[in-house]
Protein backbone atom coordinates (compact mmCIF):
# COMPACT_ATOMS: atom_id res chain seq x y z
CA UNK A 1 0.00 0.00 0.00
CA UNK A 2 1.24 3.41 -1.26
CA UNK A 3 3.15 5.24 2.07
CA UNK A 4 1.07 8.18 2.95
CA UNK A 5 1.48 11.01 5.67
CA UNK A 6 -1.71 13.23 7.42
CA UNK A 7 -1.05 16.80 7.56
CA UNK A 8 -2.98 18.38 10.89
CA UNK A 9 -3.02 21.49 12.45
CA UNK A 10 -4.01 22.54 15.97
CA UNK A 11 -6.95 24.46 14.32
CA UNK A 12 -8.09 25.98 11.27
CA UNK A 13 -6.03 29.01 9.49
CA UNK A 14 -2.33 27.54 10.90
CA UNK A 15 -0.89 27.36 7.07
CA UNK A 16 -1.79 23.38 6.49
CA UNK A 17 -2.50 23.80 2.59
CA UNK A 18 0.47 26.12 2.39
CA UNK A 19 2.41 23.32 4.21
CA UNK A 20 1.24 20.43 2.66
CA UNK A 21 1.93 22.27 -1.03
CA UNK A 22 5.14 22.42 0.15
CA UNK A 23 5.98 19.12 1.17
CA UNK A 24 4.18 17.84 -1.94
CA UNK A 25 6.24 20.26 -4.38
CA UNK A 26 9.26 18.72 -2.36
CA UNK A 27 8.58 15.45 -2.68
CA UNK A 28 8.11 15.93 -6.78
CA UNK A 29 11.51 17.40 -6.87
CA UNK A 30 12.75 13.92 -5.75
CA UNK A 31 11.15 12.36 -8.20
CA UNK A 32 8.34 11.10 -6.72
CA UNK A 33 4.68 10.86 -7.78
CA UNK A 34 2.66 12.51 -5.69
CA UNK A 35 -1.40 12.15 -4.97
CA UNK A 36 -2.93 14.98 -2.43
CA UNK A 37 -6.01 14.90 -0.58
CA UNK A 38 -8.23 17.16 1.49
CA UNK A 39 -9.91 16.14 4.23
CA UNK A 40 -13.66 17.23 4.50
CA UNK A 41 -16.10 19.08 1.82
CA UNK A 42 -13.60 21.41 0.37
CA UNK A 43 -13.42 22.49 -3.64
CA UNK A 44 -10.63 25.05 -3.16
CA UNK A 45 -7.55 23.69 -1.36
CA UNK A 46 -7.57 20.61 -3.48
CA UNK A 47 -7.03 22.80 -6.59
CA UNK A 48 -4.00 23.99 -4.89
CA UNK A 49 -2.38 20.26 -4.54
CA UNK A 50 -3.57 19.79 -7.96
CA UNK A 51 -1.51 22.85 -9.20
CA UNK A 52 2.02 21.71 -7.56
CA UNK A 53 1.70 17.65 -7.85
CA UNK A 54 -0.19 17.76 -11.43
CA UNK A 55 -2.74 15.25 -10.40
CA UNK A 56 -6.10 15.60 -9.54
CA UNK A 57 -6.59 15.97 -5.55
CA UNK A 58 -9.25 14.31 -4.01
CA UNK A 59 -11.55 14.51 -1.00
CA UNK A 60 -12.19 12.38 2.29
CA UNK A 61 -15.48 12.56 3.90
CA UNK A 62 -17.04 9.70 5.73
CA UNK A 63 -20.32 12.41 6.25
CA UNK A 64 -20.72 12.00 2.21
CA UNK A 65 -18.84 9.35 1.29
CA UNK A 66 -19.16 6.85 3.88
CA UNK A 67 -15.94 5.20 5.57
CA UNK A 68 -16.00 2.50 2.99
CA UNK A 69 -16.24 5.50 0.03
CA UNK A 70 -13.29 6.83 1.60
CA UNK A 71 -11.13 3.85 1.56
CA UNK A 72 -12.28 2.93 -1.98
CA UNK A 73 -11.38 6.55 -3.31
CA UNK A 74 -8.43 6.99 -1.56
CA UNK A 75 -7.35 3.24 -3.22
CA UNK A 76 -8.55 4.31 -6.95
CA UNK A 77 -6.76 7.45 -6.49
CA UNK A 78 -3.71 6.43 -5.33
CA UNK A 79 -2.90 3.17 -6.74
CA UNK A 80 -0.33 4.67 -9.65
CA UNK A 81 1.36 6.93 -7.28
CA UNK A 82 4.68 6.81 -4.81
CA UNK A 83 3.67 8.57 -2.18
CA UNK A 84 -0.48 10.79 -1.21
CA UNK A 85 -0.15 13.60 1.36
CA UNK A 86 -3.42 14.36 3.25
CA UNK A 87 -4.57 17.74 3.92
CA UNK A 88 -6.72 17.79 7.34
CA UNK A 89 -9.14 19.92 7.85
CA UNK A 90 -9.94 22.26 10.80
CA UNK A 91 -8.31 21.10 14.22
CA UNK A 92 -7.20 17.70 14.14
CA UNK A 93 -10.29 16.31 16.31
CA UNK A 94 -12.38 18.56 15.09
CA UNK A 95 -15.52 16.79 13.07
CA UNK A 96 -19.19 16.44 12.95
CA UNK A 97 -19.53 16.55 16.64
CA UNK A 98 -17.63 17.12 19.98
CA UNK A 99 -18.89 13.76 20.95
CA UNK A 100 -16.38 11.54 19.11
CA UNK A 101 -14.08 11.96 16.33
CA UNK A 102 -16.67 11.42 13.09
CA UNK A 103 -15.96 13.05 10.15
CA UNK A 104 -12.62 14.84 11.51
CA UNK A 105 -8.84 14.61 10.52
CA UNK A 106 -8.37 12.09 13.31
CA UNK A 107 -10.91 9.94 11.74
CA UNK A 108 -9.37 9.41 8.21
CA UNK A 109 -6.20 9.44 10.05
CA UNK A 110 -7.51 5.92 11.82
CA UNK A 111 -9.12 4.73 8.67
CA UNK A 112 -6.55 4.82 6.41
CA UNK A 113 -4.02 3.81 9.44
CA UNK A 114 -1.80 6.82 8.34
CA UNK A 115 0.76 9.20 11.13
CA UNK A 116 -0.05 12.50 11.53
CA UNK A 117 2.34 15.73 11.12
CA UNK A 118 0.91 18.03 13.80
CA UNK A 119 1.24 21.95 12.09
CA UNK A 120 1.46 24.40 14.92
CA UNK A 121 0.97 28.09 14.57
CA UNK A 122 3.79 29.70 16.83
CA UNK A 123 3.70 33.09 16.58
CA UNK A 124 2.47 34.14 19.54
CA UNK A 125 3.85 31.42 21.78
CA UNK A 126 7.44 29.45 22.79
CA UNK A 127 7.33 26.85 25.49
CA UNK A 128 3.74 26.73 24.77
CA UNK A 129 3.76 24.88 22.12
CA UNK A 130 5.05 21.76 23.83
CA UNK A 131 1.80 22.03 26.36
CA UNK A 132 -0.45 21.77 22.96
CA UNK A 133 1.22 18.81 21.16
CA UNK A 134 1.60 16.55 24.08
CA UNK A 135 -2.21 17.48 24.68
CA UNK A 136 -2.58 16.82 21.33
CA UNK A 137 -0.66 13.35 21.75
CA UNK A 138 -2.46 12.33 24.48
CA UNK A 139 -6.34 13.41 23.86
CA UNK A 140 -6.51 10.45 21.71
CA UNK A 141 -3.76 8.14 22.16
CA UNK A 142 -4.69 5.66 18.89
CA UNK A 143 -3.87 8.60 16.52
CA UNK A 144 -0.12 8.56 16.11
CA UNK A 145 1.45 11.79 16.18
CA UNK A 146 4.44 11.94 15.00
CA UNK A 147 6.05 14.61 14.06
CA UNK A 148 5.41 18.91 14.33
CA UNK A 149 5.83 21.46 12.11
CA UNK A 150 5.77 25.34 13.76
CA UNK A 151 4.45 28.18 11.37
CA UNK A 152 5.17 31.56 11.77
CA UNK A 153 8.21 31.49 13.90
CA UNK A 154 10.01 35.02 14.57
CA UNK A 155 13.75 33.87 14.05
CA UNK A 156 16.31 31.15 15.26
CA UNK A 157 15.95 32.47 18.69
CA UNK A 158 12.24 31.65 18.96
CA UNK A 159 12.78 28.64 16.71
CA UNK A 160 15.25 27.52 19.12
CA UNK A 161 13.00 27.97 22.12
CA UNK A 162 10.04 26.06 20.45
CA UNK A 163 12.78 23.29 19.86
CA UNK A 164 14.11 23.05 23.03
CA UNK A 165 10.62 22.41 24.52
CA UNK A 166 9.51 20.15 22.45
CA UNK A 167 12.56 17.72 22.74
CA UNK A 168 11.21 17.08 26.53
CA UNK A 169 8.56 15.44 25.06
CA UNK A 170 10.09 13.77 23.02
CA UNK A 171 8.22 14.61 19.25
CA UNK A 172 10.44 15.27 16.34
CA UNK A 173 10.57 18.82 14.82
CA UNK A 174 10.08 18.33 11.41
CA UNK A 175 10.17 22.27 10.30
CA UNK A 176 10.42 25.86 11.69
CA UNK A 177 8.70 28.10 9.37
CA UNK A 178 9.87 31.43 9.09
CA UNK A 179 7.42 34.42 9.23
CA UNK A 180 7.39 36.08 5.60
CA UNK A 181 3.93 37.94 5.31
CA UNK A 182 5.10 38.54 1.41
CA UNK A 183 4.82 34.42 0.96
CA UNK A 184 0.77 34.35 1.66
CA UNK A 185 -1.82 32.46 -0.21
CA UNK A 186 -4.62 34.99 -0.85
CA UNK A 187 -7.78 34.83 0.87
CA UNK A 188 -11.66 35.90 0.54
CA UNK A 189 -14.72 35.25 1.99
CA UNK A 190 -15.15 31.48 1.31
CA UNK A 191 -11.44 31.06 2.13
CA UNK A 192 -8.53 30.65 -0.39
CA UNK A 193 -9.26 32.04 -3.90
CA UNK A 194 -9.08 28.68 -6.27
CA UNK A 195 -6.47 28.84 -8.84
CA UNK A 196 -8.53 27.76 -11.36
CA UNK A 197 -10.25 31.40 -10.86
CA UNK A 198 -6.67 33.41 -11.47
CA UNK A 199 -3.69 31.85 -13.40
CA UNK A 200 -1.45 33.92 -11.48
CA UNK A 201 -2.84 32.04 -8.67
CA UNK A 202 -0.33 28.81 -9.68
CA UNK A 203 2.43 30.62 -9.45
CA UNK A 204 2.09 31.96 -5.76
CA UNK A 205 1.39 28.45 -5.17
CA UNK A 206 4.67 27.34 -6.20
CA UNK A 207 6.35 30.36 -4.75
CA UNK A 208 5.03 29.53 -1.09
CA UNK A 209 5.79 25.98 -1.79
CA UNK A 210 9.18 26.78 -2.68
CA UNK A 211 9.93 29.20 0.16
CA UNK A 212 8.37 26.30 2.88
CA UNK A 213 10.12 23.25 1.55
CA UNK A 214 13.35 24.68 2.18
CA UNK A 215 12.65 24.50 6.06
CA UNK A 216 11.12 20.97 6.34
CA UNK A 217 13.15 18.05 6.66
CA UNK A 218 11.43 16.01 3.85
CA UNK A 219 13.76 13.07 4.26
CA UNK A 220 11.97 12.45 7.63
CA UNK A 221 8.51 12.99 6.37
CA UNK A 222 9.11 10.70 3.93
CA UNK A 223 10.22 8.34 6.73
CA UNK A 224 7.11 8.81 8.71
CA UNK A 225 4.85 8.25 5.54
CA UNK A 226 6.32 4.73 5.03
CA UNK A 227 5.44 3.97 8.77
CA UNK A 228 1.62 3.63 7.34
CA UNK A 229 0.24 0.05 7.87
CA UNK A 230 -1.24 -1.99 5.09
CA UNK A 231 -5.02 -1.19 4.33
CA UNK A 232 -7.46 -3.88 3.16
CA UNK A 233 -9.22 -2.90 0.09
CA UNK A 234 -12.16 -4.77 -2.16
CA UNK A 235 -12.14 -3.92 -5.35
CA UNK A 236 -15.49 -1.59 -6.54
CA UNK A 237 -16.56 -3.49 -10.11
CA UNK A 238 -18.81 -1.08 -11.95
CA UNK A 239 -20.70 -3.08 -14.27
CA UNK A 240 -23.45 -0.93 -15.45
CA UNK A 241 -22.98 1.39 -18.20
CA UNK A 242 -25.71 4.49 -19.00
CA UNK A 243 -24.73 6.19 -22.54
CA UNK A 244 -25.68 9.59 -21.67
CA UNK A 245 -23.92 13.04 -22.71
CA UNK A 246 -23.58 15.17 -19.85
CA UNK A 247 -22.57 18.99 -20.57
CA UNK A 248 -20.79 20.16 -17.26
CA UNK A 249 -20.25 24.12 -16.85
CA UNK A 250 -16.64 24.67 -15.89
CA UNK A 251 -14.58 27.58 -15.96
CA UNK A 252 -13.48 30.84 -13.71
CA UNK A 253 -16.97 30.99 -11.99
CA UNK A 254 -18.27 27.38 -11.62
CA UNK A 255 -15.45 25.02 -10.67
CA UNK A 256 -16.86 23.50 -7.67
CA UNK A 257 -16.51 19.86 -8.46
CA UNK A 258 -15.67 16.96 -6.63
CA UNK A 259 -13.11 15.09 -9.00
CA UNK A 260 -14.68 11.44 -7.83
CA UNK A 261 -18.34 12.72 -8.95
CA UNK A 262 -16.86 13.11 -12.75
CA UNK A 263 -15.07 10.21 -12.88
CA UNK A 264 -18.01 8.23 -11.53
CA UNK A 265 -20.14 9.71 -14.18
CA UNK A 266 -17.57 8.63 -16.65
CA UNK A 267 -17.15 5.11 -15.44
CA UNK A 268 -20.93 4.52 -15.76
CA UNK A 269 -21.17 5.61 -19.08
CA UNK A 270 -21.32 9.32 -19.37
CA UNK A 271 -19.32 10.84 -21.84
CA UNK A 272 -19.00 14.36 -20.30
CA UNK A 273 -18.66 17.35 -22.35
CA UNK A 274 -17.02 21.13 -20.89
CA UNK A 275 -18.30 24.33 -21.11
CA UNK A 276 -17.86 28.33 -19.83
CA UNK A 277 -21.38 30.10 -19.14
CA UNK A 278 -18.97 33.21 -18.67
CA UNK A 279 -17.86 32.68 -22.02
CA UNK A 280 -19.34 30.44 -24.13
CA UNK A 281 -22.29 31.51 -26.61
CA UNK A 282 -24.26 27.70 -26.11
CA UNK A 283 -24.57 24.66 -24.60
CA UNK A 284 -22.98 21.68 -26.02
CA UNK A 285 -25.38 19.01 -27.81
CA UNK A 286 -26.35 17.01 -25.03
CA UNK A 287 -28.93 14.93 -22.82
CA UNK A 288 -28.16 16.76 -19.48
CA UNK A 289 -26.83 19.73 -17.65
CA UNK A 290 -24.72 19.40 -14.21
CA UNK A 291 -23.75 23.33 -13.32
CA UNK A 292 -21.72 22.64 -10.08
CA UNK A 293 -20.86 25.54 -7.15
CA UNK A 294 -18.22 28.06 -7.41
CA UNK A 295 -18.40 32.11 -7.61
CA UNK A 296 -20.77 33.04 -10.13
CA UNK A 297 -21.52 36.59 -7.66
CA UNK A 298 -17.67 37.34 -8.50
CA UNK A 299 -18.20 37.54 -12.64
CA UNK A 300 -22.13 38.30 -12.18
CA UNK A 301 -21.97 41.17 -14.75
CA UNK A 302 -20.10 38.96 -17.18
CA UNK A 303 -22.36 35.87 -16.80
CA UNK A 304 -25.20 38.39 -16.59
CA UNK A 305 -24.21 40.40 -20.33
CA UNK A 306 -23.39 36.33 -21.78
CA UNK A 307 -27.49 36.66 -22.58
CA UNK A 308 -26.98 33.87 -25.22
CA UNK A 309 -26.12 31.55 -22.95
CA UNK A 310 -28.82 32.16 -20.47
CA UNK A 311 -31.91 32.08 -23.06
CA UNK A 312 -29.90 28.97 -24.03
CA UNK A 313 -29.93 27.54 -20.23
CA UNK A 314 -33.26 28.71 -20.12
CA UNK A 315 -34.57 26.97 -23.41
CA UNK A 316 -33.09 23.24 -22.16
CA UNK A 317 -34.76 23.53 -18.71
CA UNK A 318 -38.46 24.47 -19.88
CA UNK A 319 -37.70 21.62 -22.76
CA UNK A 320 -37.48 19.15 -20.32
CA UNK A 321 -33.80 18.58 -20.07
CA UNK A 322 -32.64 17.03 -16.95
CA UNK A 323 -30.50 19.77 -15.02
CA UNK A 324 -28.61 19.20 -11.73
CA UNK A 325 -27.28 22.46 -10.30
CA UNK A 326 -25.60 22.80 -6.44
CA UNK A 327 -25.09 26.46 -4.39
CA UNK A 328 -23.30 28.76 -7.49
CA UNK A 329 -25.43 26.62 -10.08
CA UNK A 330 -28.74 27.11 -7.92
CA UNK A 331 -27.89 30.90 -7.64
CA UNK A 332 -27.32 31.58 -11.52
CA UNK A 333 -30.60 30.17 -12.14
CA UNK A 334 -32.31 32.35 -10.14
CA UNK A 335 -34.12 35.54 -11.48
CA UNK A 336 -30.82 37.46 -10.26
CA UNK A 337 -27.76 38.07 -8.17
CA UNK A 338 -27.58 40.74 -6.05
CA UNK A 339 -23.78 41.38 -4.64
CA UNK A 340 -22.22 42.64 -1.51
CA UNK A 341 -22.58 46.31 -2.88
CA UNK A 342 -26.11 46.16 -3.76
CA UNK A 343 -25.49 45.60 -7.12
CA UNK A 344 -28.21 43.21 -8.70
CA UNK A 345 -27.79 41.50 -11.69
CA UNK A 346 -30.54 39.11 -14.31
CA UNK A 347 -29.74 35.65 -14.22
CA UNK A 348 -31.27 32.50 -15.95
CA UNK A 349 -34.87 33.31 -14.13
CA UNK A 350 -36.13 29.52 -14.22
CA UNK A 351 -36.83 29.89 -10.65
CA UNK A 352 -38.87 32.83 -9.38
CA UNK A 353 -36.58 33.92 -7.08
CA UNK A 354 -33.76 36.38 -6.03
CA UNK A 355 -30.09 35.59 -4.30
CA UNK A 356 -28.73 38.11 -2.47
CA UNK A 357 -25.54 37.82 -1.17
CA UNK A 358 -25.09 37.98 2.80
CA UNK A 359 -22.30 38.86 4.85
CA UNK A 360 -23.42 35.92 7.31
CA UNK A 361 -21.71 32.67 6.80
CA UNK A 362 -23.74 28.89 6.07
CA UNK A 363 -21.72 26.46 6.98
CA UNK A 364 -23.25 22.92 7.69
CA UNK A 365 -23.52 19.03 7.08
CA UNK A 366 -26.76 18.25 5.79
CA UNK A 367 -29.19 15.40 5.52
CA UNK A 368 -32.33 15.64 4.03
CA UNK A 369 -35.32 13.14 3.24
CA UNK A 370 -36.90 13.15 -0.62
CA UNK A 371 -40.70 14.33 -0.38
CA UNK A 372 -40.46 14.63 -4.59
CA UNK A 373 -38.88 12.84 -6.57
CA UNK A 374 -36.21 14.23 -8.53
CA UNK A 375 -33.93 13.70 -11.22
CA UNK A 376 -31.07 11.95 -8.66
CA UNK A 377 -33.50 10.16 -5.91
CA UNK A 378 -36.93 9.09 -5.47
CA UNK A 379 -39.37 10.16 -2.98
CA UNK A 380 -38.81 8.50 0.64
CA UNK A 381 -34.93 8.25 0.04
CA UNK A 382 -32.57 10.12 2.52
CA UNK A 383 -29.78 12.23 1.36
CA UNK A 384 -26.49 13.84 2.90
CA UNK A 385 -24.34 16.19 1.78
CA UNK A 386 -22.64 19.55 2.89
CA UNK A 387 -23.36 23.75 2.60
CA UNK A 388 -21.20 26.49 1.95
CA UNK A 389 -22.06 29.94 1.46
CA UNK A 390 -22.46 33.54 1.83
CA UNK A 391 -25.97 33.85 0.46
CA UNK A 392 -29.99 33.38 0.68
CA UNK A 393 -32.76 32.68 -1.44
CA UNK A 394 -35.46 34.96 -1.34
CA UNK A 395 -38.30 32.27 -1.83
CA UNK A 396 -41.31 34.86 -1.34
CA UNK A 397 -42.88 33.14 -4.79
CA UNK A 398 -45.56 30.80 -3.62
CA UNK A 399 -44.76 28.43 -6.28
CA UNK A 400 -41.81 27.06 -5.08
CA UNK A 401 -41.52 22.96 -4.95
CA UNK A 402 -38.90 21.23 -2.60
CA UNK A 403 -37.14 18.22 -3.28
CA UNK A 404 -35.61 18.08 0.15
CA UNK A 405 -37.10 18.16 4.13
CA UNK A 406 -33.84 18.79 6.14
CA UNK A 407 -33.05 16.97 8.68
CA UNK A 408 -29.71 18.69 8.91
CA UNK A 409 -28.62 21.85 7.56
CA UNK A 410 -30.20 25.25 6.38
CA UNK A 411 -31.22 24.87 3.01
CA UNK A 412 -33.30 27.61 0.92
CA UNK A 413 -35.53 28.39 3.98
CA UNK A 414 -34.27 26.65 7.42
CA UNK A 415 -36.39 23.57 6.49
CA UNK A 416 -36.16 22.88 2.75
CA UNK A 417 -33.91 23.03 -0.16
CA UNK A 418 -33.63 21.02 -3.28
CA UNK A 419 -36.24 23.54 -5.77
CA UNK A 420 -37.82 21.67 -8.83
CA UNK A 421 -38.98 22.94 -11.77
CA UNK A 422 -39.33 20.97 -15.10
CA UNK A 423 -37.00 18.55 -14.64
CA UNK A 424 -34.39 20.68 -12.71
CA UNK A 425 -33.10 20.39 -9.44
CA UNK A 426 -31.40 22.90 -7.85
CA UNK A 427 -30.12 22.66 -4.21
CA UNK A 428 -27.59 24.75 -1.99
CA UNK A 429 -26.58 21.43 -0.79
CA UNK A 430 -23.79 19.72 -2.56
CA UNK A 431 -23.37 16.14 -2.31
CA UNK A 432 -20.71 12.98 -2.70
CA UNK A 433 -21.58 10.69 -5.67
CA UNK A 434 -19.92 7.75 -3.63
CA UNK A 435 -23.42 6.49 -3.41
CA UNK A 436 -24.08 5.94 -7.12
CA UNK A 437 -27.57 5.54 -7.14
CA UNK A 438 -27.67 9.53 -7.30
CA UNK A 439 -25.27 9.70 -10.74
CA UNK A 440 -26.95 6.56 -12.19
CA UNK A 441 -30.30 7.71 -11.67
CA UNK A 442 -29.19 11.47 -12.95
CA UNK A 443 -27.93 9.92 -15.95
CA UNK A 444 -31.30 7.42 -16.76
CA UNK A 445 -32.79 10.74 -16.80
CA UNK A 446 -30.91 12.26 -19.63
CA UNK A 447 -30.74 8.64 -21.44
CA UNK A 448 -34.80 9.16 -21.37
CA UNK A 449 -34.66 12.43 -22.43
CA UNK A 450 -31.98 11.92 -25.11
CA UNK A 451 -35.19 9.68 -26.56
CA UNK A 452 -37.80 12.44 -26.30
Amino acid sequence: MIPRVIVAGVTSSVGKTSISIAIMRALREKGYTVQGFKVGPDYIDPSYHTSITGRQSRNLDPWLMGEKGVIQSFHDASIDADLAVIEGVMGLFDGLSGKDNFASTAHIAKLLKSHVILVIDAAKAARSVAAVALGFMKFDPSIRVAGVILNNVAGDKHARYCIDALKQIKIPVLGTIKRNKEIQLQERHLGLVPTGERKELNYKAVQVADYMKEQIDIDKTIAIAKKASKLHIKTNNINKKIKAITAIALDESFNFYYADNLDILRSLGAELKFFSPVNDRHIPDADGLYIGGGFPEVLAEKLEKNSDMLSAVRKVATDGMPIYAECGGLMYLTRSITEFNGAKHNMVNLFDVDTIMDKKLTLNYTEARVVNSCVIAKNGKTIRGHEFHYSRIDDSSKDIRFAYQLKKGKGVNGSNDGLIEYNTLASYMHMHFANRNYAENFLLACKAYSKH
